[in-house]
This record gives C-alpha cells, sequence and structure tokens, in this order.
C-alpha cells in the first residue's frame, strides 16, 4: 500500500474515504482490504479511475452494487463539506487579513467562493436527500421477493433520467474563481498563499471530475438497468 501513496500521493485522500490510514507498515493492498472488510476489486478500481483519467473499465464497473458506490460517494461528499471547502475558506480568511489587498479584491474572491460553495453544497443536497435514497430504496425493492406491487409503483414515477437533467454543472463557475485569481488579483505580501488557494481550488477540481464520472458513467447505467428490472417487474403483476 505504500507503494500506492508513492506513486500518486492525491490518493491519500481516496484512501481516508475507505477509512484506510497512514501507518500501515509493509502490508499489501489486499491485506489492508481484508482487514477493513474492503471489496478488493471495487478498491482496485477507484484508485486506478482516480490515479488515470484514461483508465475507465465502465463494463466491470458497472458490475458492482449500487449501494457500495453510493457509500464511496457519500464519503466523498462528506470529505468536501467538512474538510475542503472549509480548508479553502480559511485560505480566502487568512487572504482577507492581508492589508497590501484592496478590499474590492478581497470581497471579489471571497463572494465568489460564497457563491460556488453554495451551489456545489445545493447539488450535494439534492444527491444525499433525493436521489440517492432513491437508488437505495429502488435496490432493496429488487433485492426482495415479496415487494409490493404499491412499492414498485411509488419508485416507477421517478427516473434516473430526471436527475441527469438536473445534475447541476458546478465547474464552469469553478472554472471562473480560478480565472479571478490566476488573472486579475494582485499578489499578497505572501504571494504563496494565493498559490496555495489555487493549488487546493485545482485539486477540488480534479476530486470532483472523478467524482462526476462514476456518477455519470457509472452509477446511472446501473440505475437505469435496475428500472428496466423494475419496469419488467411491474409489466409481469400486470399479467
Amino acid at each position: 500500500m505504500a507503494d500506492v501513496i508513492h506513486l500518486n500521493h492525491h490518493l491519500l485522500h481516496v484512501l481516508n474515504r475507505f477509512n484506510i490510514h497512514l501507518g500501515f507498515g509493509d502490508k499489501t493492498v489486499e491485506t489492508i482490504c481484508n482487514e477493513h472488510d474492503i471489496h478488493l476489486d471495487f478498491f482496485l478500481d477507484i484508485v486506478n479511475t482516480f490515479h488515470d483519467a484514461s483508465y475507465f473499465p465502465l463494463q466491470h464497473l458497472q458490475k458492482f452494487k449500487a449501494g457500495m458506490l453510493i457509500n464511496y460517494l457519500q464519503k466523498t461528499h462528506a470529505y468536501y463539506l467538512n474538510v475542503k471547502l472549509p480548508e479553502i475558506a480559511s485560505y480566502i480568511e487568512r487572504l482577507n487579513n492581508d492589508e497590501s489587498i484592496l478590499d474590492a479584491h478581497k470581497k471579489l474572491l471571497a463572494d465568489f467562493f460564497a457563491d460556488y460553495q453554495h451551489e456545489l453544497i445545493v447539488h450535494i443536497n439534492k444527491e444525499e436527500q433525493r436521489v440517492y435514497p432513491y437508488i437505495k430504496k429502488l435496490e432493496k425493492v429488487l433485492q426482495n421477493d415479496s415487494a409490493s406491487r404499491e412499492e414498485m409503483e411509488e419508485l416507477s414515477n421517478y427516473s434516473i433520467h430526471e436527475y441527469e437533467a438536473e445534475h447541476d454543472d458546478v465547474e464552469a463557475k469553478l472554472f471562473d474563481l480560478k480565472n479571478i485569481i490566476i488573472k486579475y488579483l494582485p499578489p499578497p505580501k505572501d504571494s504563496r498563499l494565493l498559490n496555495v488557494i489555487l493549488h487546493e481550488l485545482f485539486e477540488l477540481e480534479l476530486d470532483l471530475n472523478n467524482h462526476g464520472h462514476i456518477e455519470d458513467l457509472i452509477l446511472v447505467p446501473i440505475v437505469d438497468k435496475m428500472e428496466a428490472a423494475l419496469r419488467s417487474q411491474l409489466t409481469q403483476f400486470g399479467q
């Protein structure tokens, strides 16, 4: 496992989402996955997908249970809300204490980040409160041979493709936020601070891109198949 970190230190955040933390000595990936009750193939695919954007074995990834994917995605949401966004906000607050920067520039950056943060939180809440519960219930009903027709019909009133249509694009606003820093903000006394903020925004963007790929290219097709199975069962009920 240590070799994984040496290969790409950005994977530290991914390991933490599996409750894997530093201090694992010379243990292999398989050993650590067994100790933490982690599905080895799922872990390897998530790590490889994050490490290499060109690695995306769709057919293999789509064999995993939706609940397994949602568990990982929810931990990713927690990382954004509890770690990454507060971390970036703290750096921007430090920048606000720099007297060498005009108040107008401070306000521009702070307001733009606040808007972006709000948009991302709204997007996350929509997934946590509506989309993920729907998918979990759908998976549970399909696994339950005694599910009632009423339960199935209730679920059939919603489609994952509605979620796709509502899937907010937060990438454009993040790009604009980075551009403000790159093009328009004058350097503060500690010029490294802007570099740190920019670095953190690029890190967030990378993570969000991977998160979006997993949702759109793996989770949605899995749910699409489950919805087809639900429609088939409802048809059988009507016969």
